[in-house]
């Protein structure tokens, strides 16, 4: 690297972003990691090995080396070599490695940074990481250790009591980063001091103030598929449902099969993202009378950009897993919903979209075609997905106030977080 180039590194505040290594922990921790990059900081991006090879297969071999500001390293696992490279890996096994395998390596790494031209200066991790006191102190990283990433807090804040008894809290000295712009009541965490970001929508970006490389620089584990947007291009004003059961989600084969067919009988269109791993011990492989009977009004597609597809105009309603990015993004397009929970805190979300801010009908976790049929009619077309649109709506347009100017919520709490970043650099 060239002097002068060095220099400008020394100078900079340095950020370690560190999300759990799961698909709806990368995408927001990404989004911080541009922002804090265009406010002026160098950032090492920390993934795991495995993730960083599905990253390198999905955006191609020269994604991930742009820029000598924007860098990213990997930490192992502890994990045997997957069968299946594309997909999710087994989330109980890998939080039980982490709890094992992970402190040593990332020691390690913190060395390696600390003993460069540019020490770390702060660190970005998910709540759900667990870091504690002494990391900071052993290796003279300042007393802030800032917890965000969607889920990663919602769950700190939703499940604080068995979060505490685990020793996963916010230090004292700390700030606390939540990806979203709804309220999540202080008194759930009565001992979170510092900063508490409760307004930063999924859709905040300031992509002007990045460059070509930075604002192409995606986060997505499987190869997104254009055609989904193309083919949105040619249905009417909220016809379609999107359907999308996330990263994480495995259902069996009956289950698909009652989805599919339900989605059949409600005569709507609809955009279906399938994963390969998405069944159970089984390829996601769907009857051929089911893809017959709706060619002509369906979509099928292993991964897109789903921002993208929820702010359409053809899009009327999503069928989701409840993950909280898949929540929050679905509220800032005004976009209603179906909810199909499936584990962590996809309840906690689901009973908040549909009893607190009434954006949302549950389905039976024992789904059959029927019920499946009956809910995306009424969301659809009926009275009540009516109702539900219109809070949608009217929080999405809480969400845009905040983000509108200067003086909106989420900029001016992001400012803040972000002062108190810089505040720390060496």
């Amino acid at each position: 690297m060239e002097k002068a180039s060095m220099d400008s590194l020394q100078k900079k505040p340095h950020a370690l972003c560190l999300p759990a290594p799961a698909q709806g922990h990368i995408n927001p921790m990404l989004k911080v990691a541009k922002i804090l990059h265009s406010k002026g900081f160098h950032i090492t991006f920390v993934n795991t090995e495995f993730n960083y090879q599905r990253l390198l297969k999905s955006q191609g071999s020269d994604a991930l080396h742009g820029l000598p500001s924007f860098c990213f390293e990997t930490i192992p696992d502890g994990l045997p070599p997957s069968q299946n490279p594309d997909a999710t890996q087994d989330v109980e096994s890998l939080c039980k490695s982490f709890d094992k395998n992970f402190m040593g390596p990332f020691k390690s790494l913190l060395t390696k940074l600390n003993a460069s031209s540019s020490p770390v200066t702060c660190i970005v991790a998910d709540a759900v990481m667990g870091f504690t006191h002494d990391v900071a102190s052993e290796f003279d990283i300042p007393e802030i250790v800032l917890w965000t990433s969607g889920v990663g807090c919602l769950i700190c804040i939703h499940e604080y009591p068995s979060l505490l008894e685990r020793g996963l809290m916010p230090r004292k000295d700390s700030s606390t980063l939540v990806n979203g712009y709804l309220d999540i009541p202080i008194d759930c965490a009565p001992t979170m001091s510092g900063l508490r970001l409760k307004d930063m929508p999924s859709y905040f970006r300031n992509a002007s103030s990045f460059d070509e490389y930075m604002a192409s620089l995606s986060s997505s584990l499987w190869k997104e598929e254009d055609k989904c947007l193309k083919w949105l291009e040619s249905k009417p004003p909220s016809s379609v449902i999107y359907v999308n059961f996330g990263s994480l989600t495995v259902m069996t084969h009956e289950h698909l099969v009652e989805f599919c067919w339900g989605l059949a009988k409600s005569n709507c269109s609809f955009l279906w993202i399938i994963r390969p791993d998405l069944v159970k011990g089984d390829s996601s492989v769907l009857p051929a009378e089911f893809l017959e009977e709706t060619n002509s009004r369906g979509m099928l597609a292993s991964w897109c950009q789903q921002e993208q597809v929820l702010n359409h105009s053809s899009i009327g309603g999503f069928l989701t897993h409840s993950g909280w990015n898949s929540t929050i993004e679905s509220i800032s397009g005004g976009v209603p919903m179906i909810c199909w929970p499936y584990l962590g805190d996809q309840q906690t979300n689901c009973w908040s979209c549909c009893n607190k801010w009434e954006v949302a009908m549950e389905i039976d976790n024992d789904v059959k075609r029927e019920e499946v049929a009956k809910l995306v009619i009424e969301l659809m077309n009926g009275e009540r997905g009516n109702e539900l649109r219109k809070n949608a709506i009217d929080l999405k347009n809480k969400a845009k106030k905040a983000c509108a100017s200067p003086f909106g919520s989420s900029i001016v709490n992001l400012d803040k977080v972000i002062q108190l970043l810089q505040a720390f650099t060496k």
